[in-house]
């Protein structure tokens, strides 16, 4: 699992070796995409956004359940924020570096960050305690989400661009290399959807620092890793989002709660 890996530079256009790794494999890793600051900027807008939705009680945007869980105090929060990019002018306008651009490279086609599609920018809150609603999350692949909606399987990119440095006991992203190159049965059957937890054999763990980027291919398998360790030590943040290929699938206050959504009291 702790196989290294090579690791590279994001500047305005990829090089070859770079869209070769990522065919092959599925993933990248890019280091020090954001300086420290920007780092404490993102978490700071995320804290101002969840003292906002718990005041309100905000459940859903645009149809997205929203997950909030208990803190280290007690006090309330939100672990998995939705869209939160239309609800901060700092991280819409973060979207904005050029460098996103380059990755739009990694899909053949067409292709656009989803800024309003999908969950939008999605960021995760980790923090491994008794009263946490989330502390992990099982292997599945993205391709399900085309497979419920009935619509045909597109290439979908995740970019991670991770607010916390980790060390492999702190738990976080684990990816089987390769396997966004399944057939369909195996997408559908290698593992039991978000139910099954277990270390596998070809996994390799993603351990970042804080401000490094990713990129994983959707129809990866892929989990989450509990931490080992408890307590503040625990707590993880990371940012997502989706570039997407295909027709263009905006989401707004109307749009209807997914039915694979509905599941997502599994993830715990």
């Amino acid at each position: 699992m702790l196989t290294p890996y090579p690791k590279f530079t994001l500047t305005e256009k990829l090089t070859v070796e770079q869209c070769r790794f990522f065919q092959e494999n599925g993933f990248i890793h890019f280091e020090r995409f954001i300086e420290p600051e920007v780092v404490r900027l993102i978490i700071n807008e995320s804290i101002r956004v969840q003292e906002k939705w718990i005041k309100e009680g905000v459940k859903k945007v645009n149809g997205v359940p929203i997950k909030y869980g208990t803190d280290l105090d007690g006090k309330p929060i939100v672990q998995r924020f939705a869209f939160i990019n239309r609800y901060s002018d700092v991280l819409e306008e973060f979207l904005n570096d050029f460098r996103f651009a380059a990755l739009l490279e990694l899909v053949e086609g067409e292709a656009r960050l989803g800024r309003n599609e999908k969950d939008g920018m999605v960021l995760n809150h980790y923090v491994n305690s008794p009263e946490s609603k989330f502390t992990k999350m099982g292997w599945h692949t993205d391709g399900l989400r085309d497979v419920f909606l009935g619509t045909k399987l597109n290439p979908m990119l995740n970019v991670g661009i991770h607010l916390s440095t980790l060390k492999p006991e702190n738990g976080g992203l684990r990816i089987i290399p390769g396997t966004h190159k399944q057939g369909l049965y195996n997408l559908l059957f290698r593992k039991a959807y978000f139910i099954s937890h277990d270390e596998d054999p070809e996994e390799i763990a993603i351990v970042p620092q804080a401000g490094d980027l990713t990129v994983h291919d959707g129809r990866l398998w892929h989990r989450v890793a509990q931490s080992q360790v408890a307590g503040e030590e625990s707590r993880r943040r990371v940012i997502y989002i989706p570039i997407i290929a295909g027709k263009y699938q905006p989401k707004n206050e109307k749009s209807p709660t997914a039915f694979y959504q509905r599941f997502s009291g599994l993830v715990r």
